[in-house]
């Protein structure tokens, strides 16, 4: 399936079979979502694969009640963790780097963030988290699944339940399986009222 088939066939399904997706599928979908791109490479999102019902059914009580958190053989939680990526800039600057250009790319980095608070860091983390977002439907997609992003939670309750560190932002909850239903065909904006030309 290329990316305009996945792009056009994903829906935000919120009823879904029961059955488990298997762990060869979520390690392919996650294969390719963790391609997407970061500035500075720094990946700094996180995903936590909530299938336990009982950990499932304290989500849901943290998302208020979304029914697809129920519903959903596996709940995806991201998160991002600036504290942790800018703690170890060794591990997403390039291997092939020379010795000069680590070290350059180590001091833009710190300069970037030196100024910021723990929140101004940790917002920017979680705008970055939403490419992986973005990655992960639509190979959820490509390997026939549906998912339902959710962005309605409780924030403290939801870090609490994947385990997510207190510094760390929950950027989203993502629901997914096979649908049992069709959900809504698309209803977008044209594209001229989108795309402007400078």
């Amino acid at each position: 399936m290329s990316v305009t088939e996945a792009a056009a066939k994903r829906r935000s399904i919120r009823a879904f079979d029961s059955r488990p997706i298997s762990t060869e599928d979520l390690e392919a979908i996650f294969e390719v979502t963790r391609l997407a791109p970061s500035a500075w490479n720094l990946q700094p999102w996180r995903f936590v694969i909530v299938v336990d019902p009982a950990r499932k059914a304290e989500l849901a009580e943290a998302a208020y009640r979304q029914r697809q958190v129920s519903s959903a053989p596996v709940v995806i939680g991201i998160y991002t963790d600036m504290q942790s990526t800018l703690a170890d800039l060794d591990r997403v600057i390039h291997p092939d780097s020379t010795d000069d250009v680590r070290e350059r790319a180590r001091k833009s980095i710190e300069r970037a963030f030196a100024g910021q608070s723990d929140e101004q860091r940790e917002a920017w983390g979680a705008r970055q988290g939403y490419i992986a977002l973005g990655y992960l439907l639509l190979a959820a997609a490509e390997r026939g699944y549906d998912t339902s992003p959710m962005l309605g939670f409780d924030q403290d309750r939801a870090r609490m339940v994947i385990g997510a560190p207190d510094h760390a932002q929950v950027i989203a909850l993502v629901a997914m399986g096979k649908g049992v239903e069709e959900g809504r065909p698309h209803h977008r904006l044209p594209l001229e009222d989108l795309v402007k030309q400078a």
